[in-house]
């Protein structure tokens, strides 16, 4: 159980590294003038898109593997607003994959701002749910 536990956590970190890294990689993209700097950024966004896609999926089964083994957790509150916010995470993602797409054929219809705001919403999710897991507040 612990190492299912533990494979999950690592999961966890490589799938936010590229929910992080990747609208970073926008908002240089947006930034440049330069068509070269700008294909080396799409190459970037689309290799760190799989591992992103990657470490999601695998976060997803060993949760699904912790739970199946756990399912006492399923009956607590906190797990429910954990799953809840995962689902969030998820639609996070897959908006992520349209915005790459879409940078894909140079279009983008974000400003710098919004992009960089766009940014910290992982980091929004990720204290919540580890204030959830941590702390079980309900």
């Amino acid at each position: 159980m612990l190492w299912i536990k533990a494979l999950h956590i690592v999961f966890v970190v490589t799938w936010f590294a590229g929910l992080f890294y990747l609208p970073r990689l926008f908002i240089y993209q947006a930034a440049s003038a330069s068509a070269e700097v700008r294909e080396q950024l799409k190459i970037m966004q689309r290799r760190l898109l799989v591992i992103t896609h990657i470490g999601g999926a695998l976060t997803v089964l060993f949760g699904i593997w912790t739970l199946a083994l756990e399912p006492i957790y399923l009956q607590q509150g906190w797990l429910h607003a954990k799953l809840a916010l995962v689902v969030g995470l998820i639609a996070y993602h897959i908006y992520l994959v349209r915005m790459k797409n879409l940078f894909a054929q140079d279009r983008c219809p974000y400003s710098a701002r919004w992009l960089r705001l766009f940014n910290e919403v992982p980091a929004l999710f990720l204290i919540a749910i580890v204030l959830l897991a941590v702390v079980k507040p309900f």
